[in-house]
């Protein structure tokens, strides 16, 4: 995977966009002391190098009547069928994350569920003909804070200091 060196200007921007997504360019700007076209230019650089992976807005689960999250570590029976797992978990859509981990499992996956009843028919109907040779599902009573990277600690390459776009 390439790493991205940011200057401090990219880097103060990441941190502004990341407090609040909806910031106009132009706060962002005078933020920086640098114009409204160089904040544009600057955004359009981070999302074509991948850094930014465009924006959204997050909808509180539980408020929309998903009262259960779980997470779920999957083995498979055939580690040759990752593939097709991985794109029969994309067609569930209470399940919101999948990650191909070490250690215990396969992978890990994040799912939403209505209830606990509801999160016991997707593991019974739809995960299980995965080919699974085991789960282990914990159940999220809460989460204690949910977050982006910390922007302060992303490497800066400061010799580019002098390149700012205005």
């Amino acid at each position: 995977m390439a790493h991205h060196n940011l200057d401090s200007l990219d880097k103060k921007i990441l941190r502004l966009i990341a407090e609040d997504a909806r910031i106009p360019f132009l706060e962002v700007a005078r933020s920086c002391n640098v114009s409204g076209a160089a904040i544009h230019q600057r955004i359009q650089k981070l999302n074509s190098l991948g850094v930014l992976k465009g924006s959204q807005f997050i909808i509180d689960p539980e408020k929309i009547g998903y009262e259960t999250c779980a997470y779920i570590g999957l083995n498979l029976r055939n580690p040759e069928d990752f593939d097709k797992a991985v794109e029969a978990l994309r067609n569930i859509p209470e399940v919101v994350e999948c990650h191909y981990t070490t250690g215990d499992y396969d992978m890990f996956i994040k799912i939403y569920a209505f209830n606990n009843h509801h999160l016991l028919n997707i593991i019974h109907d739809r995960l299980q003909p995965l080919g699974l040779s085991r789960s282990e599902t914990i159940i999220s009573f809460n989460s204690a804070f949910d977050r982006q990277l910390p922007i302060v600690d992303i490497p800066v390459d400061d010799e580019d200091e002098d390149d700012v776009i205005e």
